[in-house]
């Protein structure tokens, strides 16, 4: 796939994001898969694995061939914008290693991002979605494990990756949450008593004997619950109850956010209840409240629609 001297710089590079960079498994893993990908295709399109001198000739032309086979592997723009990151990231490491200079890649522009707001679910529906979880298996503890996962994701606004890192110490969970989340950066986040009873009632179920390192959270064969189960689950309830595809782990996130701004939250401290390293991230959500408020006139209003 690449010369032994890119390897070698590809090691590399993966020993600065995870020491200096503090990148998370997922990120490493994305950035691993746009990277090979990528060298996959230049293999082929090269004649050949490359090696340092074929990367510092490439041309923005070539860059350009591997975005559009990409793209028309389906690709969306959003993906392609992050892989186009990820060649920068490494291309980066090498210049500042005085390795490879390469002025094409700087002149190539990032594939445009559709704005889009998030899509939360009701407060109703994110109820039915955690009690039909907890009624739907036929084993209970199970019923009640993905019921405690779906509470955290709603109750404390955390990421799947997030709910699913926590280990059996953490529980019974204090009042408050300390959570490690992107880029390593840590929050606080409160625990709401329902919370917390959701996750205990889980552990009395649970017939597994965790010890305090194992993962809070496991499948039937005591293993760490994977984001992929826990994705499915919510792709059978949601059909059950006839919810959108938008009803997914991530929009449970969003229905935090956007409940609490609607209950009088201000952003600021939503912003750190949710971890965003910018407020211009949490200002979407004032934009999903916007539409719900012009979707409840276009119903409500008399005059709507004249």
């Amino acid at each position: 796939m690449a010369a032994d001297d890119v390897r070698l710089q590809l090691r590399a590079w993966y020993g600065k994001l995870i020491g200096e960079k503090r990148a998370s498994p997922a990120t490493l893993a994305a950035y691993h898969g746009d990277i090979s990908r990528f060298f996959l295709f230049l293999t082929d399109h090269l004649g050949g694995a490359p090696n340092l001198k074929a990367l510092a000739g490439l041309e923005i032309r070539d860059f350009r061939a591997f975005l559009t086979l990409r793209r028309n592997e389906g690709l969306t723009s959003r993906s392609l914008a992050r892989t186009l990151s990820s060649i920068r990231s490494f291309f980066r490491f090498l210049d500042r290693a005085g390795l490879v200079s390469n002025a094409a890649l700087g002149a190539l522009r990032t594939p445009k991002i559709p704005h889009g707001i998030p899509k939360p679910v009701s407060a109703k529906a994110a109820l039915a979605l955690i009690n039909e979880a907890e009624e739907a298996p036929l084993t209970p503890w199970v019923g009640a494990r993905d019921a405690a996962i779906l509470t955290l994701l709603y109750g404390c606004g955390l990421r799947i990756s997030e709910a699913l890192s926590l280990d059996r110490k953490d529980a019974p969970l204090p009042d408050v949450l300390r959570i490690t989340g992107k880029g390593r950066k840590e929050r606080v986040v409160p625990v709401l008593p329902v919370t917390r009873a959701a996750v205990e009632q889980y552990l009395a179920l649970c017939p597994i004997g965790l010890a305090p390192g194992d993962p809070l959270f496991v499948g039937i064969r005591g293993g760490r619950l994977d984001q992929r189960q826990v994705r499915a689950v919510l792709i059978d309830l949601r059909r059950k109850l006839g919810l959108p595809e938008t009803a997914s782990p991530h929009a449970l996130r969003h229905s935090f956010a956007t409940h609490l701004l609607a209950g009088g939250g201000d952003l600021r401290s939503i912003q750190e209840l949710l971890g965003h390293a910018s407020l211009s991230t949490t200002q979407m959500y004032t934009e999903v409240d916007s539409a719900r408020l012009l979707d409840i006139y276009d119903k409500a209003h008399p005059r709507a629609g004249h």
